[in-house]
């Protein structure tokens, strides 16, 4: 019991010490920001996969930049008149202040087999509550 308390009380010197090391009121460039879609450019890659790239600004983190692609691709998938996508990967990457996508999707009509998949309809409605763009 006593090593634990010792151990714990040691943790918490450590980390109070490591947070004295940023200056005071630095904050991450990505806290507060407001999320910049920079759109989206969507390649055919075959007559049922399609590739989205899409560009923000703004992004907590990669998985911003992952809906933003799912939302590409569930209204690329509405609008060719498919109710469903898979996803089939994704690549993040961040440049400067600028965070990139590169998605690539299989659209079809039925629900495809899989762990990522889409239904369109669903997640097009999400992506307009929250604010995300599909084109």
């Amino acid at each position: 019991m006593t090593q634990r308390l010792s151990l714990l009380a040691t943790l918490g010197t450590a980390t109070a010490a490591l947070g004295a090391c940023a200056p005071a009121g630095e904050v991450p460039e990505e806290r507060g920001q407001t999320a910049v879609y920079q759109g989206v450019s969507t390649i055919l890659l075959d007559t049922d996969m399609v590739s989205f790239s899409v560009a923000m600004q703004g992004a907590k983190d990669r998985a911003d930049v992952e809906a933003y692609g799912r939302c590409a691709a569930a209204q690329y998938a509405l609008d060719q008149g498919f109710g469903f996508a898979r996803q089939v990967r994704t690549i993040v990457k961040k440049q400067g202040q600028t965070w990139y996508g590169d998605a690539v999707y299989l659209i079809s009509a039925g629900l495809p087999e899989g762990l990522r998949t889409v239904d369109a309809e669903v997640v097009a409605g999400e992506c307009v509550e929250l604010g995300i763009p599909t084109r």
